[in-house]
Formats: structure tokens, sequence, C-alpha cells
């Protein structure tokens, strides 16, 4: 089935979980679609199989909490996480049993980004200690580090060549992963109207495209070669400076968010249209959002996490 506007307007809730008593911080699909996964304040990981839409497992960070989480590269059974108790060090999570692999120690302040290669073992993190770290999952040790001169969210690409960094909420460095020492080989500013921080950072899965995601109600598609401002959208509520996560669809042609209302916002990346506000029924802020890479259905999260299919009648 092809996305099209009537596709995205014909989206309902199909299942909803009330398994967290906090806010769900992070939701990641893994690379195959089977699986989800949800962190939260409540220092619970759940483990979602998509087929059956239901929760199959709950592991726990009690000593060190846990915010952002991924899953690793071609790897349904390994995650890493950074940490929101006790330090700043990342964990390389086994699922199947429950243990460490490995720690990633080197930021000293919170990790605010973090992005899985999707080619290999590599994956980048961002911190409020204004660098960003290049790890390789099979060391320890990090590989390398960069001095974006900000606070820096980050993102690969989808050939897993270049990582973007969008730096001190107003520019964006492109960085060679092979020569990333040399500094960024592309910068482009970029200003909203409205004073807010960036919260995060996307390509789209064609590569042409970069979504700025703010805590100011409202989010940016930029020109992934030049830094011309393609879209920018708003009109969705974020009154709170909440950091609300948007998402591309995988065909590239459809953005989305959640809002402090519980509702789904979703626009055309190529008309900048707005095509559907979906009401998910959440009662509080959808922190996360995340569009499943294989599967037609996405996840939408609050306290509660909420799976969504297109309604077939509607088409």
């Amino acid at each position: 089935m092809k996305i099209t506007d009537s596709v995205i307007r014909s989206f309902r809730v199909v299942r909803t979980y009330r398994q967290n008593e906090q806010k769900i911080n992070c939701v990641d699909y893994s690379p195959d679609g089977e699986n989800a996964i949800s962190s939260s304040d409540d220092d619970c990981i759940i483990l979602y199989d998509i087929r059956d839409g239901r929760p199959k497992r709950t592991l726990f960070s009690k000593k060190y909490g846990v915010d952002l989480i991924r899953y690793t590269h071609a790897d349904t059974q390994t995650v890493v996480y950074s940490s929101n108790k006790l330090d700043d060090t990342i964990r390389y999570l086994s699922l199947t049993d429950n243990k460490y692999i490995r720690y990633f120690q080197g930021h000293t302040a919170k990790v605010i980004a973090l992005s899985m290669s999707p080619v290999d073992d590599t994956f980048i993190s961002g911190s409020l200690d204004k660098t960003i770290r290049i790890w390789d999952l099979r060391s320890q040790n990090c590989q390398g580090l960069t001095k974006p001169l900000g606070k820096p969210v980050c993102s690969f690409d989808p050939d897993g060549l270049i990582f973007a960094a969008g730096v001190e909420s107003q520019a964006i460095k492109l960085y060679d992963l092979r020569a990333f020492d040399k500094g960024p080989f592309s910068c482009f500013e970029t200003r909203f109207n409205r004073v807010c921080d960036w919260t995060g950072l996307k390509f789209s899965n064609d590569g042409k495209q970069i979504l700025i995601s703010t805590n100011g109600g409202t989010i940016r598609i930029l020109n992934a070669f030049n830094g011309s401002v393609l879209h920018t959208f708003s009109g969705y509520n974020n009154s709170k400076g909440i950091s609300l996560e948007a998402c591309f669809t995988p065909d590239s042609q459809f953005v989305m968010i959640g809002s402090e209302d519980g509702r789904v916002h979703v626009w055309s990346t190529e008309s900048g249209m707005k095509v559907a506000v979906l009401d998910g029924k959440h009662p509080g802020p959808i922190n996360t959002l995340q569009f499943n890479p294989r599967y037609m259905t996405f996840a939408s999260a609050c306290t509660n996490m909420t799976f969504w299919l297109p309604c077939v009648e509607d088409l």
C-alpha cells in the first residue's frame, strides 16, 4: 500500500497500552520493523511485538534510568541507551539476557542525541558538554570526537557516510564520517521567527531533506544539499516548550508530529500543506512519535503507548 493523503487520514488507534506510570521518553523500531522498544521516566524498557501488537517483556534500569534508546544496526536483540540518572555513560544492552555488553564513557553532561549508523556498528552521540562522539559497538573507546562549538543534536544520513549536527539551535554542519577531524564540509544557518531550542535532527530516507524538531511549536524541513528552507510547519499546540519529536514517513512524503493536546499533525513534504490531524486520545503531550520502517503502522506515546493502522473501510 502506498502512503497517500487519504491513507494518512484513515489512520486510527488500534492498541493503547498503559504500562508506564511516567512519561515515555523514546520509541524506536527494530530495522526489520518486527519489534518496537520504549524507554520511560519510570526506568522501564518495554519491548513490543509488532505482529501481535502486544508488549512482550519489560526490563528495568532502576539505577541509571533510561532516556534515549536505539536498536543497533541490523540486530533486534541489542540496544544502546543513554541515562537520565547517575552518570552520562551510554550503555550497550543485550535484550536476550538483560546484561550489559559494553559501556561507552566520555560525555560529561546529558546526552541529547543518539543516532545509529544504518550500515554498520558505528553510532554517534551529542551531549550538553558540547561534543559529538563517534563510537563503534565493538570497542568501549571513543573512535572520534568533534566540538561543533555549541550544544549539538545530530543524526546520520541514510547512507551512513555523512552526519549532520544542529548547533546552538541556529546552524547545521555536515561532516564526512571518514574525515570528520577536518571539520564540517558544509555549514548553513537557519533561524526561526520564534525563540526556541532545536531538540532533534533527522534525514529523510531519500537523503534529500533534513527535519529540525524544536520545543517552540514549529518544525522545519531543509534541503539537505544547500540548506534552503523547503517548509516551516506550525499550528500544533506546544505552549509549554516541551521537546516533541517529529518524524518522516519512510517514503519521505510526509512529516508528522504530536502535540500537547494529544493529537498527531501531518503535512505533505511536497506541497507543504497539512493533510491530517489525527486524534489519538492521548491524556498528555505526545513526546515521541515513530513510523515503522517496514510496515504501515506508527507509534505515538505520552505516558501511554499507542499503535496506529490505516482503516481500509475509510479508503
